[in-house]
């Protein structure tokens, strides 16, 4: 006798709700990447795009779906950071700083590494 066990719910989601997820994702890694370029040509000093540039770090492992809870979490830490350290237009920071929360609360959708690695499977006992 063979019986199937499996999780009894998923945190990635497919569909349509997975592709906004995965927009989502997209939009939020690709402004991060797009701050610190854009941070690295206007800074007179290097140590003034660090947060920057960790923020873009987060952004490509955003975009992958890799750890996202952490790195949403990261994300919101250093778009905190960057929005009170420099309160000129925070506003983007902010607005990056809720939607990595939102992405670490969510989960990353069926389109990411963490699917792959984290997502279902089926546990095979055999009698």
């Amino acid at each position: 006798m063979e019986i199937l066990l499996q999780r009894l719910f998923s945190t990635f989601a497919d569909g349509w709700p997975g592709a906004g997820l995965l927009l989502q994702r997209l939009l939020v890694g690709g402004a991060l990447i797009h701050c610190a370029i854009s941070s690295l040509t206007n800074a007179l000093r290097f140590e003034i795009a660090v947060p920057e540039l960790l923020a873009a770090a987060a952004g490509v492992l955003i975009i992958a779906g890799l750890w996202t809870p952490a790195t949403g979490i990261i994300i919101s830490a250093v778009q905190g950071w960057i929005a009170f350290s420099r309160p000129n237009g925070a506003l983007n920071s902010i607005v990056l700083a809720v939607l990595g929360l939102s992405l670490a609360m969510i989960g990353p959708g069926a389109w990411s590494i963490d699917a792959h690695l984290f997502g279902r499977k089926q546990i095979r006992t055999d009698f």
